[in-house]
């Protein structure tokens, strides 16, 4: 199979190992408390973006794409722009249920978009066969929450220092911070038209 591999499938196989490291990063965070591990994973995040625009740039410039590379680039930025941010708000402190269940929402909403945008990309390319815009935010959008994330560890905001604190509601725990996920995932699933840049 990676025989079959275009170079472009490369770059996206960068994006997901990416997205996968920064999940580990933030996992030994967790178990030391060494907030360097916090600026690795998100910084591999935006690794990950690096990756993700240089596939397609690739894949135009070689003229070369598949079905697989389309559905291997959805996979990875699942990972990269769905899992890890999410695992990332986790880690620095967005651990009550109602966090939990928005960021689990939020990934619901990325993998639903790219669902979406694998399903209608024929339908809305133009003459020339490339997509003009987006129907909802761009997955990799997400990166704007890791960059938060990052600013609020740099400023020592993490778990009971997260900005806007926390509430209780019915006697599980909601930080107020977490409800960024919540528009951004709305904004994922939205039919709003962004130009694709």
């Amino acid at each position: 199979m990676i025989r079959e591999f275009y170079l472009a499938d490369w770059f996206t196989l960068a994006n997901a190992i990416c997205g996968t490291g920064a999940i580990f990063s933030i996992l030994t965070y967790l178990q030391t408390s060494d907030v360097t591990h916090v600026y690795f994973a998100c910084g591999l995040v935006f690794a990950a973006l690096i990756f993700d625009v240089l596939d397609g740039r690739i894949a135009r410039w070689r003229q070369t794409s598949s079905l697989m590379g389309r559905e291997l680039d959805s996979l990875a930025d699942v990972i990269s722009f769905g899992v890890a941010p999410a695992v990332i708000a986790y880690g620095c402190g967005m651990q009550g249920l109602y966090d939990r269940i928005i960021l689990t929402c939020f990934v619901a909403c990325g993998v639903s978009r790219l669902a979406r945008y694998n399903v209608t990309a024929e339908s809305l390319s133009g003459k020339e066969g490339k997509v003009s815009y987006f129907e909802g935010t761009p997955i990799p959008s997400s990166l704007l929450l890791v960059l938060v994330l990052f600013w609020a560890a740099r400023q020592g905001a993490l778990h009971e220092y997260l900005w806007f604190g926390h509430v209780t509601i019915a006697g599980f725990t909601l930080h107020p911070i977490v409800l960024l996920f919540a528009a951004s995932g709305s904004l994922m699933i939205s039919r709003i038209r962004f130009p694709k840049l």
